[in-house]
């Protein structure tokens, strides 16, 4: 069924298995003791970042995959993007698999919309086994959106961190104890923004403009949500989020979490906090579905936000138009 922009999935299906692997910044955080896997090393034994992505997101696969139980032959797609040109890590890591393969390119929203169309194609019939998945790497994504690293760049108080890290999840049709009740698609949102460092201040209104449309078309508030968590809004954009809803007569502070707020250690030395399309798919393939099949967290609202931009578009002077696709979770206590 659906309403407004909303798809209600009649069969809910099941978030099956999960994993995450996470770089050596991120595990001395709030997920380094949730993470399947935590680097010491960032370049994980390969010769470039790019190499070392790629093979976080094939190893966070393949994890989700043993965790369930499963085989190549019973995932039916593999639902996959990054930041990289062309979505090479979720392209050449999917040559490490026997099962098709869908590319994605969201941004760092990437996960939700992973996520949403994997529960989509179980709820129509025309899956049983999906596998969700994304990553990204700093070091790979300032090259390909800054300066590279050895360029020695100052970074401005407004950047944040692009997270070092990769998550998946299978999402099935019948087993597990998280269910995906419903998701609301995204809009694109363009506010004007053109500094390619304050993400943050970009995504915050396509945030807002899902979370207002998502509680009109379920009939729900803000309340009635243990956790609402967005993508990679960072410290400012969780402010400016939380002042848009709060125009709008919605209050967010008493439930509102950002991945990208969180998942540093000590945010001052980080700016505003992480980013990345590793990073709500790390923080949610960690820390929160871990949570909720613990049973502390009962329902929650997913939003991951994504600044849909490119080197040449920003050359060129354009701004950034952002995206966010919200995923309603619920655990079976």
């Amino acid at each position: 069924m659906k309403k407004g922009n909303t798809l209600f999935f009649e069969t809910q299906p099941k978030i099956r298995s999960y994993a995450a692997i996470c770089g050596s910044k991120e595990k001395e955080g709030v997920i380094g003791s949730y993470a399947d896997i935590t680097l010491s090393d960032d370049m994980y034994g390969e010769s470039t970042y790019e190499k070392a992505e790629c093979k976080m997101l094939s190893n966070a696969v393949r994890l989700a995959v043993e965790k369930a139980a499963l085989t190549d032959a019973d995932i039916d797609v593999l639902l996959s993007g990054d930041l990289l040109n062309q979505i090479i890590s979720a392209s050449f890591a999917a040559r490490d698999f026997q099962f098709p393969f869908l590319g994605l390119y969201s941004a760092c929203s990437t996960m939700s919309e992973g996520m949403l169309l994997a529960a989509a194609l179980i709820d129509g019939g025309f899956a049983e086994n999906c596998v969700a998945a994304t990553g990204s790497h700093f070091a790979s994504a300032e090259r390909q959106y800054r300066y590279p690293l050895e360029l020695g760049c100052t970074r401005p108080p407004q950047s944040q961190w692009t997270v070092t890290g990769a998550g998946g999840c299978v999402i099935s049709a019948d087993k597990g104890d998280i269910r995906i009740v419903n998701a609301t698609l995204g809009r694109v949102r363009d506010w004007g923004v053109t500094d390619v460092n304050n993400m943050g201040a970009a995504m915050a209104p396509a945030a807002a403009d899902t979370l207002m449309r998502h509680f009109k078309d379920t009939d729900t508030l803000p309340e009635d949500y243990d956790m609402i968590i967005t993508g990679d809004l960072g410290a400012l954009g969780s402010r400016i989020l939380k002042d848009l809803m709060w125009e709008k007569g919605y209050s967010i502070s008493e439930n509102h979490v950002d991945c990208g707020e969180i998942i540093y250690k000590v945010i001052e030395d980080e700016f505003q906090g992480g980013s990345g399309a590793g990073c709500s798919a790390v923080v949610m393939n960690s820390y929160v579905f871990t949570k909720m099949s613990a049973g502390l967290y009962k329902r929650v609202l997913f939003a991951a936000t994504g600044a849909l931009l490119s080197t040449v578009s920003s050359g060129q002077g354009e701004s950034i138009p952002c995206i966010s696709h919200a995923v309603q979770l619920e655990a079976d206590l």
